[in-house]
Order: structure tokens, then sequence, then C-alpha cells
């Protein structure tokens, strides 16, 4: 009989299982670590902004990458209303391809990947960009980002205090029992606090990663003292921002792809010609992260394709050294491949036979 071609396939539960297995804070470790090496090889992929599909409630995207040899894209949501139909906000599932015969080695839920990813790359960019020595955080929003955030943090820059302030207290609530196990122990210190203020005060390094599909203010410039490096997460597409312009001029900034943050990041507030810095050009020496102490850095995250590259890099070879997930026939391979018909027709003769597995290297 012949080999039938299977693709590893990673559900929303497999996925879930294969973090737990390697564990959170060295899976943010490992991940990291691909991000930061394909970065490193920017120019060998051939990129774009993503495709986006806005509706009023929220944006649908598709985020093509690839280097020549593997090819990835991912499927992403983002609808800020969600919560009141007890769904996430951002949804997401990709696929890791071999170019060299197009077939899908790999297709696997995103959703749980993606946080960990943003996660991750804001940790590799902060390491390049942050002061040194900085163990406070202010984190401004706690929703479903926020653990990944303080253990990437925590992991990678060794913050251990958490200045925590969300706009419902329910948020930090759950942050602080969500992470209840290192915080018992010492290893880390969560902080709820009344304002934003309030939760800037003594923090050398902020996250802003709130939901909302708006024009918002998170950040004044009068509340950033000099040294500060802001991570924003959460104005990551066309009319939603959070930051005040005035701190973007005063800022050294720092983008992912520049054409896409053009339309998507906290510089969409900015005329064309405001400047910025690639993240690739600071970690590979180019230009540096900070030029002095004083310096307010920005990485204005929005998310990137080269990012869920690395992702689906990184979980395709977890899941094979795990053995993680299961195949699926996800591609028709009939033994004649001009005779599609001929193996439609067949298929009932096939149902029940034994399916020789072979997966694609």
């Amino acid at each position: 009989m012949k080999e039938t071609a299977m693709t590893r396939f990673l559900d929303a539960t497999a996925v879930a299982a294969l973090v737990r297995s390697i564990g959170v804070q060295t899976a943010l470790r490992q991940l990291a670590e691909h991000v930061r090496q394909d970065f490193l090889r920017w120019h060998r992929f051939e990129k774009s902004a993503r495709l986006a599909s806005h509706s009023p409630v929220g944006v649908i995207e598709l985020m093509p990458v690839t280097d020549g040899e593997q090819y990835a894209f991912k499927y992403v949501n983002g609808h800020p209303r969600n919560a009141a139909h007890a769904m996430p906000t951002v949804m997401a599932f990709g696929a890791l391809a071999e170019v060299s015969t197009g077939f899908p080695l790999l297709l696997a839920d995103m959703t749980l990947a993606t946080a960990l990813r943003t996660a991750a790359t804001s940790a590799v960019a902060a390491r390049a960009m942050a002061p040194h020595g900085t163990t406070a955080m202010a984190l401004i929003g706690n929703g479903a980002q926020a653990e990944f955030q303080v253990l990437a943090f925590h992991a990678m820059l060794g913050v251990h205090e958490i200045r925590a302030y969300d706009v419902d207290p329910a948020a930090t609530a759950k942050l602080q029992r969500n992470l209840a196990g290192l915080t018992d122990t010492g290893e880390l210190r969560i902080l709820p606090m009344a304002s934003i203020d309030e939760a800037l005060a003594g923090a050398h390094i902020v996250s802003t990663v709130t939901a909302d599909k708006t024009r918002a203010t998170i950040l004044r410039d009068e509340q950033i003292a000099p040294g500060v490096h802001i991570n924003a997460v959460g104005g990551d597409c066309p009319g939603k921002t959070e930051l005040d312009p005035a701190l973007l001029r005063r800022a050294r900034v720092a983008v992912e792809y520049e054409p896409q943050s053009r339309l998507e990041g906290e510089i969409q507030q900015m005329p064309a010609d405001f400047p910025v810095i690639e993240l690739w050009r600071i970690l590979n020496g180019e230009v540096p992260g900070r030029t002095a102490v004083e310096d307010v850095t920005l990485f204005d995250s929005v998310g990137f394709a080269l990012e869920d590259y690395s992702t689906l890099r990184w979980l395709h070879a977890a899941a094979c050294a795990r053995h993680a997930g299961r195949y699926v026939e996800l591609v028709a391979t009939p033994d004649d491949t001009r005779d599609l018909y001929g193996w439609l027709m067949r298929q009932d003769e096939a149902e029940g036979a034994p399916v020789t597995r072979r997966a694609a290297a």
C-alpha cells in the first residue's frame, strides 16, 4: 500500500498540554530564542503586511511569511466585545509547510501560542532596550495577555515586582490568583494598584495591554519619567492606540515591520516621516536600543508574521520531540496524482483499511 503523507495536528488541548509539559516559563524562553534567531535572519524572509478584513466589531487577519525553505501563515481575529459572548478576544490557528513540495507539515491552534509569542517578543525587545537591572514593571491591562507578559519579563529580565492596574479589579484578582504559585514562594510580587499613576510609580518598564478598539490615551507624556521603557502591546490595528502622541515624539521608537506598523501601531498617529527603528537592527547590533540612561524607549508592538513563523517552527520541533498531537490526512495524496476523481470514487473501498503513516519531514 502507498504510504500516505500525514500532517501533524495540534488542537487547542494538545498545544496546552505541550506547553504544560515543557513549563510556561521554559516555553517562553525557548520561543523567545526562536524569535530572536529569526529576526537575525531578517533579510532571508519574504515579508508583507498582514491582510486584514475590518468590521465595526473587530478584525480578521491572514499573516503569511517564508524564508524560502518553510512557509507559514496564521489566521487570527481581534474582537474586543467577544467577552460578552463568552468567547476569547483573540483566536488563531496556523500552518507550517515545506516550500520544496508545498506539503503542510503542521496545522495548529495558535490562540495560546499567540499569547506566548507576544509576550516572548516583548521580552526580546525589552532585553535590548530597557534599562539594565530593572526589577519593577507596571502592567496596564490585566486581561488574557497579562500572565504571559509577567512570566516572560520574570523569566527573561528578572522582573519580580508587578504593579498591576485594570479598570476591572476582577481582572487583577484573576492575575493574582493564576500566579499565586510564584507569589506564595516570594519569587514574584503582584501589587494591585488603584490608578495608572500609582502603577507607574517606581516602575522602569511599563507594559500597556488593553483591548478596546479605540483611539485611547492610556499613557500621557507627562506621566512617563526619563529612563522608562514602554512595551506597547494593545494598539495593534487601524484606529486602535494607547499612547499620547507627545510621548511618541519624546521616545526612541522600535517597531517590528515598519510598513505594517505605520498602519496599525502607535505610530499611525504620526506623520509618514516620523523616525522609527526596526527591531532586527537593534538585535543584530546595527543600532543601540538606548543611547543614554535617560532615554524613553518604546517597543510599538503590533505582532508580525515572522514571529508566528518562529512560533510554528518552535511548536513543530517541540511536538516532534515530545510526540505531541496526532496525524491527520489533511490533504488528498492519491496513488496516481493525475487521477483525483478515481481516488474520490475508491474511498468507499478504502474505509476501514489500515493507513501507513508517513509524516513529512
